[in-house]
């Protein structure tokens, strides 16, 4: 298959975006999809009538065997699987090659959601619901009929509703983790209460690596504890920032200059209901390559 320099740059953004939330991990992803253009050059062209839905196909496949072969390794996963945070860029212009990594199903909770699905149920999710296409073209991809997709995408819609009530508005969000961070900085209590839900679940994901909690911390007691046990424990220069990952307002926390961490939420209805820690050094180094 020949591709152009145009083609390659319109379709990379498109096969990344489709392998990232399928893996919920940027390293893998960004291999996947070199492998699939390598071997998208090796194909005879004659036999492709659509090169956008082929490499699709290619990528969604290799995805989906990836899933597969994962599963048993997550489930020995030492403590919380949480995503591979992805650093974005909020312009008010956006480039369309990065458009479809502002589409929707990217937050960090719609990730962690999709770990409850099998590698079918989540293609097949992602195609339709956050890529828009037909069954017909899901069906070719995926190498099932047309109905069997229809009856796994309502299976998926139905395990996943639980997200469904989050808040993707990047302005407001920005105000509560912003207030979250300054009564922490204060030790304003009655503005934390206020910020976080009762029932808060709080997932640190440090891979066995690191330090991290092994078990998610649940109720605002526990996790406003734990937390204010992060802060005071602190050795060396601790710095914040609040970038956008995975297209929300996050907190990456820097020691003595480096990376230690990053905290993503869930909120809903203007609480904050979920809360994610990366600390595994492995998942942060797509990040650390920006600083």
């Amino acid at each position: 298959m020949q591709l152009s320099n145009e083609e390659y740059l319109q379709l990379k953004p498109l096969l990344f975006s489709i392998g990232y939330r399928m893996l919920g991990s940027v390293t893998e992803s960004e291999d996947i999809v070199h492998e699939t253009f390598l071997k998208a050059y090796q194909i005879n062209e004659e036999k492709i009538e659509n090169k956008k839905s082929y490499l699709c196909k290619m990528l969604t496949n290799r995805c989906l065997d990836v899933l597969k072969s994962a599963r048993i390794k997550r489930e020995k996963y030492i403590g919380p699987w949480n995503p591979e945070p992805l650093l974005m860029e909020i312009s008010q212009e956006v480039d369309p090659s990065d458009a479809l990594l502002q589409k929707e199903g990217l937050s960090i909770a719609y990730l962690r959601m999709m770990e409850h699905l099998s590698p079918d149920e989540r293609a097949i999710l992602l195609l339709k619901d956050v890529f828009g296409l037909q069954y017909k073209e899901i069906a070719n991809m995926v190498e099932k009929k047309e109905e069997n997709c229809r009856k796994i995408f309502s299976r998926a819609k139905r395990k996943i509703s639980a997200v469904e009530g989050e808040s993707l508005d990047y302005s407001k969000n920005r105000k509560i983790v912003d207030g979250f961070i300054q009564a922490f900085q204060f030790q304003n209590l009655a503005a934390i209460l206020d910020l976080v839900s009762e029932h808060v679940t709080l997932y640190s994901d440090g891979g066995g690596i690191v330090k991290a909690a092994i078990k998610p911390i649940v109720s605002r007691a526990n996790v406003i504890a734990f937390l204010s046990g992060i802060v005071s424990k602190a050795q060396g220069e601790f710095e914040i920032d609040v970038k956008n990952i995975n297209g929300q307002p996050a907190i990456i926390v820097f020691m003595d200059g480096t990376i230690q961490s990053t905290m993503s939420f869930y909120i809903s209805d203007d609480k904050i209901n979920e809360i994610y820690i990366m600390m595994n050094p492995e998942k942060l180094a797509s990040i650390r390559k920006h600083f």
